[in-house]
């Protein structure tokens, strides 16, 4: 249920791609920091009564500490000419309008191949910037496009990590929001036509699909948002992509169904994913990553277990223009999460190892 709260704007802060973040202060004299998409709310300013939803921010669930801008009710944004025809975060008092790729691009409606395309899947979205990492280590002239899913934020607006690896020219072809997600420079209805969407559109060499910012999980074998990267690699294979799998691998993470090799891996790509799928396994030898190529002897049923060389991946994960961080850990606090995704990154920016190289 939506908890509600009515305050007036004290200050505007930082803003960044499609955000804005704004300091309310509420009747009882609470201060919230929320955050504003202009684009669905109109742009607020000092003295500005707001509506906020803030239950997620009082439970402490991951809504990134802040509150929600529902509404500026004396203050409405102008109607802007509406394109398309294609509605996300359908029937929910925030849905928004916008103009579908499959409707504007007339190459998509017969498109139906990404002709051998790697495909990055990752489970979460602090995996994004450390698969590209492992990418320009290896290519760094290579073109990648980011696939967002629902499974967490529907905004890609909510990502600054998306705003500075564009800004950055990490994501040089662009981003696809797919499924009730919005806010990319294009939108899909679903992964697959996303991924064609990369490819025939964007000119994309490389895709990488994870969820945005924000992850569902119930602690169960199959309640989390996750699951959706076993089809994802499904979709990838279907459509002649090469799907390439980032585990979900934690030094640092207290629970133990996390550590080493992640519970949420083996359901996703050990019991969802049926395409092979390449699966990067940074090839170190020491007793963590032993462990971590122990468990991943489930997968080896359907994929093809890859070890990838490591070096010059610091170097590369150091050179990131945004903090990398997962679950509010950095990179020296659960190293191995970030170096499993940059190897993901190198495998998918390097010859298929699954096939013998051509003479």
């Amino acid at each position: 249920m939506i908890r509600w709260r009515r305050g007036v704007v004290a200050a505007v802060a930082r803003a960044w791609r499609g955000s804005l973040e704004v300091h309310v202060t509420a009747a009882d004299g609470q201060m919230f920091r929320a955050l504003a998409y202009p684009a669905l709310v109109g742009q607020p300013e000092v003295g500005d009564e707001v509506l906020l939803s803030v239950a997620a921010l009082e439970l402490g669930l991951g809504t990134g500490g802040y509150a929600l801008v529902v509404a500026i009710p004396a203050r409405l944004p102008e109607d802007t000419p509406l394109q398309g025809h294609m509605v996300k975060a359908r029937y929910t008092p925030l849905q928004t309008v916008v103009d579908g790729a499959e409707e504007r691009y007339p190459e998509l409606a017969t498109a139906s191949s990404l002709g051998g395309m790697p495909v990055v899947v990752a489970d979460l979205h602090s995996a994004l910037p450390a698969v590209l990492a492992g990418i320009r280590a290896e290519r760094p002239s290579a073109r990648v496009a980011y696939v967002m899913t629902d499974g967490g934020a529907l905004p890609l607006w909510f990502s600054r990590s998306v705003d500075a690896l564009s800004s950055a020219g990490w994501l040089a072809a662009g981003t696809v929001t797919v499924g009730q997600a919005f806010g990319g420079d294009l939108e899909c209805v679903t992964v697959h036509s996303g991924l064609l969407a990369a490819r025939h559109v964007l000119n994309a060499d490389i895709a990488i699909v994870a969820q945005g910012p924000g992850n569902l999980g119930t602690g169960t074998e199959w309640g989390f948002s996750g699951v959706a990267c076993g089809e994802a690699i499904n979709a990838a294979g279907v459509l002649d992509g090469r799907p390439i799998a980032a585990l979900r691998v934690s030094s640092g993470d207290a629970r133990e169904r996390h550590q080493g090799l992640s519970h949420h891996s083996l359901t996703a790509y050990g019991k969802v994913a049926l395409a092979r799928a390449e699966v990067a396994l940074p090839d170190v030898d020491d007793v963590f990553w032993s462990g971590v190529a122990s468990q991943t002897a489930e997968l080896e049923r359907r994929h093809a277990v890859i070890r990838v060389p490591v070096d010059g991946l610091d170097a590369a994960l150091r050179s990131c223009p945004v903090k990398l961080s997962t679950m509010g850990r950095g990179l020296d606090e659960d190293y191995a999460a970030f170096l499993a995704s940059a190897c993901a990154g190198r495998l998918a920016a390097g010859p298929d190892r699954t096939v013998p190289d051509k003479v």
